[in-house]
C-alpha cells in the first residue's frame, strides 16, 4: 500500500489515463489506491482492445509477472481468484482471467471511458509556446465518442496507449516501401492468427514474413504448423540482416524458458527446409503481380525480388505522437522516448534482461504532470516487459500525488531474463527486434506478446 494518500478534505486530482490496456489499467487502480480520480479513456470498444488482437499468442512470461500488485489488491476484494502462478496465459485468457474482471467487477468499472478515441492533448489557455502560468494550468484532453467530440479537464496524464496500432512499415529504411499504401490488402501487420482466424487467408498460400524478432518467429512457426495442416503453404522468410542465427535467441541459456525453447524450435524448422529463407533482404518496392504480390529488395525494384500471395511485416512499432504536438516534449532523437530512459533500453547496446526498473524520475517531461508509462515508453526499442510497466505506473502515481520519496523507490525485483539474442550477437550490435513475450512449447501457439 502506499505511504500517503490526498487528505480527505483536498479536492482530489483528476488523472486522466489514456489506454486501457494492462499497463494503463494498473495505472487507474493505483491513481485510485492514492484517493486521487482515474479517468480512462480508451479508444477501443472494450478494455485490452490491443491484446485482443493477439489473444491467440501466449506469454513469456507466466501469471507471476503479469498481474499488478494494486489490480491485485482491487480484484481481492472481489473475492477474485488468482490464475495459478506458473501457468503461462495466453493474451485471451489475460482479458478474461485478469483484465475483464478489473475492468467490470471493481471500482475500476465507473472510471472508464471505451469507444474515446484521443484527438489532441494541450494545456488550457495556453498553445505551446507560452510559458508563464502553464505549470499551473489543467490539461485539456479532446476526444471523440459515439456522441461526438468532447473535453476532459485533468490535473495530470499519463499516455499509455502502447504501439501497437502503429506498426513499422515494411522499407527497410523505416519509411513505408514504394507502393506499399496501394497494396495493403496483401499486407498484414504485427501477428496475424493464420492458426486461427485468418486460416482461411493464408492456407495453401504463399507467405513471406518479414522481421527477425520474436514477433516474426512465432508467425513463421505457426505457418509451419498450418503447411502441416495445409502441404501446399509456401512460407517465406524475409530477413533485413545476413545472419539468421541471431533469431535463434539464447536456447537453454536464456532464463526466460519459453523464449529460448522458441529459439530452439524455431532453428529446427529452418534447418528442416519447411522455410525459405532470403537474408539480407531490404524492401524497397511492392507492386501486384496478377493475383500476387512482388516484392523487390535493393535500391531498384529490379535488383532482387520475390512473388508471393501474402506479406506479414513483422518488423516492430512506433509511438503515435501527432496527437500530443501541443505538448511540450523531449524525446530521445533516435528512439523517440524519454531520454532519461534512452541510455537503459537502447537496442544498440542492451538486449531484454539488462533494463534496470525505473520511473517517475526517467518518465517525467517538460509539460509538467505528463508522463509516457508502459510499451509507449519506450518509444522505438523492443525490449519492454509488462511487469516494468506496472512500477513506472506505481511510481508515476506516487508522485502525481506528490509522494516523492515513494516515486523515487524501487519496489520491483525483475525476473532474471538473461540472454535476449544468441551467442551470434557481437557487442554493441541490436537485439532481434520484435514484440517482447512469445512462447514456443509445443503445445501452444507460439507468438509474441507486447503487452
Amino acid at each position: 500500500m502506499p505511504d500517503s494518500i490526498t487528505k480527505p478534505q483536498e479536492k482530489p486530482k483528476t488523472v486522466a489515463i489514456l489506454g486501457a490496456g494492462p499497463v494503463g489499467l494498473a495505472a487507474a487502480a493505483h491513481v485510485l489506491e492514492r484517493g486521487m480520480e482515474p479517468v480512462v479513456l480508451e479508444a477501443g470498444p472494450t478494455v485490452g482492445h490491443a491484446v485482443r488482437q493477439w489473444s491467440h499468442v501466449q506469454l513469456f512470461s507466466p501469471w507471476e509477472y503479469a498481474v499488478d500488485t494494486a489490480s491485485e489488491r482491487l480484484l481481492a476484494a472481489t473475492g477474485w481468484n488468482k490464475p495459478q502462478l506458473d501457468l503461462y496465459p495466453t493474451g485471451a485468457e489475460l482479458l478474461e482471467h485478469y483484465l475483464e474482471p478489473l475492468a467490470t467487477r471493481t471500482a475500476l468499472k465507473d472510471h472508464i471511458r471505451t469507444q474515446s478515441l484521443v484527438t489532441s492533448v494541450g494545456k488550457v489557455g495556453f498553445d505551446k509556446v507560452k510559458t508563464k502560468g502553464r505549470e499551473a494550468a489543467p490539461f485539456e484532453i479532446r476526444y471523440q465518442n459515439g456522441k461526438g467530440p468532447e473535453v476532459l479537464r485533468a490535473d495530470a496524464v499519463i499516455d499509455a496507449t502502447g504501439t501497437w496500432s502503429s506498426p513499422n512499415p515494411a522499407g527497410a529504411n523505416g519509411l513505408p516501401a514504394v507502393g506499399e499504401r496501394e497494396t495493403q490488402d496483401r499486407i498484414a501487420y504485427g501477428m496475424p492468427d493464420v492458426l486461427g482466424r485468418d486460416r482461411a487467408r493464408y492456407a495453401g498460400r504463399s507467405v513471406a514474413v518479414l522481421g527477425g524478432g520474436h514477433s516474426a518467429i512465432g508467425t513463421l512457426i505457426d505457418l509451419a504448423r498450418l503447411k502441416d495442416e495445409a502441404p501446399t503453404t509456401e512460407i517465406v522468410w524475409l530477413l533485413r540482416g545476413k545472419n539468421p542465427e541471431k533469431a535463434f535467441g539464447g536456447g537453454a541459456n536464456d532464463k526466460l524458458a519459453a523464449r529460448g525453447a522458441l529459439g530452439v524450435a524455431f532453428a529446427a524448422l529452418v534447418a528442416s527446409g519447411k522455410i525459405k529463407t532470403e537474408i539480407g533482404y531490404n524492401v524497397s518496392h511492392l507492386s501486384r503481380d496478377g493475383e500476387h504480390l512482388r516484392i523487390g529488395g535493393g535500391s531498384a525494384c529490379c535488383d532482387r525480388y520475390i512473388t508471393v500471395n501474402e506479406l506479414i511485416v513483422a518488423t516492430g512499432f512506433r509511438p503515435e505522437l501527432d496527437f500530443l504536438r501541443e505538448l511540450r516534449l523531449s524525446l530521445d532523437p533516435a528512439l523517440e522516448c524519454p531520454p532519461e530512459l534512452a541510455p537503459l533500453i537502447d537496442p544498440n547496446e542492451h538486449s531484454c534482461g539488462t533494463v534496470r526498473p525505473h520511473g517517475a524520475r526517467e518518465l517525467a517531461q517538460p509539460e509538467a504532470g505528463f508522463y509516457f508509462a508502459g510499451m509507449k515508453s519506450y518509444g522505438r526499442a523492443p525490449t519492454f516487459l509488462m511487469l516494468t510497466g506496472y512500477e513506472q505506473v506505481r511510481s508515476i502515481a506516487a508522485d502525481i500525488a506528490g509522494d516523492h520519496e515513494a516515486a523515487r523507490r524501487v519496489e520491483l525485483v525483475l525476473p532474471e531474463t538473461g540472454v535476449c539474442s544468441g551467442p551470434a550477437v557481437a557487442p554493441g550490435e541490436a537485439a532481434a527486434s520484435g514484440c517482447c513475450a512469445p512462447s514456443a512449447a509445443p503445445a501452444s501457439k507460439a507468438g509474441a506478446c507486447c503487452g
